[in-house]
Parts: C-alpha cells; structure tokens; sequence
C-alpha cells in the first residue's frame, strides 16, 4: 500500500477569503468554494485541487484528497477540467487569483503544464503535480505519482507466464503522448522484447476510454490477424476490449485471449471474479492523494520535503489475490 507519511500543518500567516465555483464532469456538481482560510496557528489551509476528469479510478483519489485534507487541518476545492486543457489553465490561474494556501493538479495534457506551473510559482504558491509527471518539471515543484513503467512490466510479465512466454502481444494504448501511456507501453514492449516466443502485432490508441477500448479490439478481431495477449494501459479500455472479445465468440484467458489492465477498479475487480480479466495492477488512488495533501501541506508551511517526488507503488492483482482487494 502507499508509503504513509504523517506530516502535520506548520505554522502559517496571511488570511485570505475569496469563492470560487467550481466546474464539473460527470459525476461531480458544481459548487463554491470552502470558506477562506488563514495562514495564522491554527487555521486551515486551502488548497485547490484540479483534475482532468472524475471517472471511477479519479474518484477513489478525490475521495482520498477530502479524507486527507480533513485529517490536516485543511479544506479542499475540487474541480474537472474535463478533459479540457484550456478550461484547466483557467482553473488554476482562477485559483491562484484568490490566494489558495497550495495546489495539488493531476494534467489533462503533461505536456502543457508550464501556464499552471509559472502562474504558481509567479505568486510564490506550492504546486505539486500528480499521476501525469509534466514533460517539463522543474525544481522546487513536487510530484506524486506510481511508477508507470514497473506497472507496464509487472502487468505483461503476468500475461506472459499466463500464456507460457509465447503469442502475439496487441496493445490498447492510451491518450498519444500522455506520460502514463508511454511509460506503461514501454513497459510492455520490455518485456516482449525479453521474450523471443512473444511478439507485438498490434497497437492504436483507444484514449483510456472503455468504449474505445471495444472498438479497436472489434477491429483487431475483424481483421482476422491471431491475438493470444491484450496489454491495455488501463482497466477501462481491457474491459472494452472483454466487451469486443466476449461478443465475438472467442475464450478469454489462458486458453484463449488474456486481457490485463491497469488500476484494478470496482469493475475491474468484478471481471476478474468473473474469469474474464486475467491481470490488473492497484493503483493506489487514497495513497496518492494522502502523499500528495501532505507533501502540499508541507511545502505551504515553508518547509522543504526530503524528496520532491514520491513513488506510491502498484500492487499486482491477479485471481489467486482479487480478493485482498475487493472492498
């Protein structure tokens, strides 16, 4: 499970009192602002936290953002860009404007971080992005994040030993260029390469999305070419793809085709207890957000963490486990 680390709120100064409203995605309303807070002993902090999109993995983590930020003596503000780059420079830039303690921003694109990131740092605000780490990140800013890549390598190692090292290998990747995509497809690649029975004879990009995820398996199936291993960068888009896969006709598993996903979701969890998941990798969302409130707590109380990134790592799920991890 994640590295627990138990920092309390300093001392801080200034009091500042604005309301913001907050956009939202699908399952999540709009609303105002917590009520200002101060800098002085005693007083809570204020921290805006803006998210890509709320979808059930995100969810566990905005959970875990209201849970932690209770146990620091903080209020949270929560808003979804969804999936709108523009709409989340905005948002930051708004929350920055009214004089948050601190921010805590998961990217819609890693790639177009630098307005969020200059805009904090202009009015000296602790910044601490987390999951999607910024092509461009630069000192003095945190990080929280699990490492993609020893997710992409675990996750295929187990599809691998399911089908005794051999078959060809399709990859559901997902959003092009995303910072998540491309270290959990290179993981998968790695272990490919490791193994001269196994090849990779597919690959597209289905966004991260479930229906996506189906579509391009559906396509992949209709194209006639031989499949043994799905490496899906996320559970949503393996799910799509056991959609696909179930309405075609063909087995899933060992003796047919072996889905594995990433994140080991509610839904996730019930496809594997259904024998149609092979493989899945916790991503602890509750741990992420703890680290994450911390490390913004600390950083706001004028003290420098011990490490301005922090691993939270994943945790193999597999049917023999599943249910150490069903709540």
């Amino acid at each position: 499970m994640a590295k627990r680390f138990g920092i309390k709120i300093a001392a801080v100064v200034l009091a500042a009192a604005s309301t913001l409203t907050a956009c939202s995605s699908a399952g999540t309303s709009s609303g105002t602002a917590s009520s200002a807070s101060g800098t002085e002993a005693g007083k809570k902090l204020k921290i805006g936290v803006a998210l890509p999109i709320i979808d059930e993995w995100l969810t566990t983590f905005e959970n875990g953002i209201k849970d932690a930020a209770a146990k620091n003596n903080a209020d949270v503000d929560v808003v979804s860009a969804e999936e709108k780059t523009e709409v989340q420079v905005s948002q930051v830039e708004n929350f920055v404007s009214s004089g948050v303690d601190a921010l805590i921003v998961i990217a819609v694109d890693a790639d177009a971080t630098d307005p969020m990131t200059e805009a904090a740092k202009a009015k000296n605000i602790p910044l601490v992005y987390v999951n999607r780490k910024p092509t461009n990140f630069p000192d003095g800013v945190g990080f929280v994040g699990s490492d993609g890549l020893k997710a992409g390598i675990e996750q295929m190692t187990a599809l691998a030993k399911i089908k005794g090292g051999k078959g060809n290998v399709a990859i559901l990747q997902g959003t092009p260029g995303d910072y998540n995509t491309l270290k959990r497809t290179e993981g998968c690649k790695d272990v490919v390469a490791q193994n001269p029975g196994m090849q990779v004879v597919l690959e597209a990009s289905a966004g991260f999305y479930r229906d996506k995820g189906q579509s391009v398996t559906e396509n992949w199936l209709q194209s006639g070419k031989q499949i043994d291993m799905i490496c899906a960068n996320n559970d949503e888009m393996a799910i799509g793809a056991i959609n696909a896969i179930k309405a075609s006709g063909k087995t899933l598993g060992a003796d047919g085709i072996a889905v594995g996903g990433i994140d080991a979701t509610k839904d996730a969890l019930a496809a594997m207890q259904a024998g149609d998941l092979s493989v899945t990798m916790y991503q602890n969302g509750p741990g992420q957000a703890e680290a994450s409130v911390e490390m913004a707590v600390e950083m706001a109380g004028g003290k420098t963490p011990a490490s301005y990134t922090q691993d939270v790592p994943f945790e193999l799920v597999t049917p023999e486990n599943v249910s150490n991890f069903v709540k």
